[in-house]
């Protein structure tokens, strides 16, 4: 059986390892992702386009401090490395249903 934590952990060592075919691999096709600035993606294809280019310069890898998880959900506290000159600390949480995450929230 596929839980959730293990589909965002093995969505998280794809995001380390820079893999982009891997990464998408973890979400629904019609996934949405609500950014912590109120913007948000929808779809594999919108995350590509925004994952790409920095999968390719390798510099991105996130570093999970905590997690919790309750039902179809795991909220990571996240520090994020390579986005900005200085890490980034974030609570994410990510819905998973039939095996893939559909839902993904950044909380500050």
């Amino acid at each position: 059986m596929t839980t959730p934590e293990i589909v965002v952990e093995r969505q998280l060592a794809a995001y380390n390892s820079h893999d982009l075919d891997a990464f998408l691999a973890t979400y629904a096709p019609d996934v949405t992702v609500n950014r912590r600035d109120g913007s948000h993606l929808d779809g594999r294809e919108a995350l590509r386009e925004v994952y790409a280019g920095m999968f390719a310069k390798a510099q991105c890898r996130a570093e999970i401090v905590g997690r919790l998880t309750e039902g179809e959900w795991v909220v990571d506290h996240e520090i994020a490395h390579g986005i900005r000159d200085e890490p980034v600390r974030v609570l994410v949480g990510y819905r998973v249903r039939e095996g893939l995450i559909d839902r993904v929230d950044f909380l500050g």
